[in-house]
């Protein structure tokens, strides 16, 4: 099913940390905004026309407005470039509707909620959201100094401080420790959420296992590894089990791009293995699993592949389109 995209209106801009700035989206007429859930994220078209996906930092209470937050990264592929470069107070963009893939889980008796770096965004809409509901929950927030704490004025705010603890320049061979130590005791019924940097919620979920039921484990990557990615891949065939075809996928393109070139679109919009947009069914053959969507009991299933980044361990693949 294609994306829908509305307008909204740029109506603030601000630094929130070392490279990082928010910008709050409102409706241009003034109305409230599609409701969403704490961990969800909207897709945001820049005027290049590239698609990324951002996550909501307010509380889902508050309908007048989005508020997302974008890190300038140093080898941008244009995303977060085209938005702390080009985008300016007034303007109008695409946004789709708020979509979740990280969602907190109601029956938890209690959260556990680690940041890094930029990955505090989704976090602070589950803080808020927690305080608000007084549900109990800890948020650690994990940077490399205090000038890259984004939000650090919200977060240290008379409402969110009491459940709130900065970790500042924590060196790495030092992480492994802290985090075995904080993630040792396990309350009953909690559940633990990470997001940021790849290495930090690698080291945290290898951690976290040893004590955590997989369950209880929630996390959302920012995108797949590059090396799992751009590992080296054979070519293979692709058949479109409803609309019929049978494609050659060879080693240096995916399976998106072969079938855009004969005219099939599937609709995608990371592309980076992160979002689940082009999710698809697997009918048969095995998928190379490359994506950073799929839990890992999805991944062995072989049921769902992402076509964006993923490829085949079998001569051939028969997917559901």
């Amino acid at each position: 099913m294609a994306q829908n995209f509305n307008t909204v209106r740029v109506d603030t801009i601000r630094r929130e940390a070392v490279d990082v700035m928010s910008f709050r989206l409102v409706d241009p007429a003034g109305g409230a905004l599609p409701e969403f859930t704490p961990g969800s994220h909207i897709d945001v078209r820049l005027p290049t026309g590239l698609v990324r996906q951002y996550s909501l930092c307010n509380a889902p209470t508050e309908r007048l407005y989005y508020e997302i937050a974008v890190k300038r990264e140093l080898n941008s592929r244009g995303g977060s470039a085209g938005m702390c470069e080009q985008i300016r107070l007034g303007d109008l963009i695409a946004i789709s509707r708020p979509r979740n893939n990280f969602s907190l889980v109601d029956r938890a008796s209690d959260h556990l909620l680690l940041a890094g770096g930029i990955g505090v965004t989704p976090l602070l809409s589950m803080a808020r959201y927690l305080r608000r509901a007084d549900r109990p929950f800890r948020l650690h927030y994990f940077v490399r100094s205090d000038a890259h704490a984004a939000f650090r004025d919200v977060l240290s705010s008379r409402s969110l401080s009491g459940h709130v603890k900065f970790h500042c320049g924590i060196l790495p061979e030092r992480l492994s420790d802290y985090l075995r130590e904080l993630l040792a005791d396990r309350r009953d019924g909690s559940h633990l959420y990470l997001c940021g940097p790849s290495p930090f919620m690698d080291v945290a979920r290898a951690i976290a296992s040893e004590h955590w039921p997989s369950e209880s484990i929630h996390r959302e990557y920012f995108a797949a590894d590059a090396q799992v990615v751009m590992a080296p891949g054979k070519d293979f065939e692709v058949t479109l089990a409803r609309s019929g075809g049978t494609y050659r996928v060879p080693p240096d393109k995916t399976i998106i791009e072969v079938l855009a070139q004969h005219g099939i679109a599937v609709d995608v919009s990371c592309e980076q293995g992160v979002c689940g947009t082009c999710l698809t069914g697997v009918l048969g053959g095995t998928p190379d699993h490359r994506d950073a969507f799929l839990t890992e009991d999805e991944k062995r299933s072989g049921l769902k592949m992402l076509p964006c980044v993923s490829r085949a361990e079998s001569e051939r693949l028969v997917l559901d389109l």
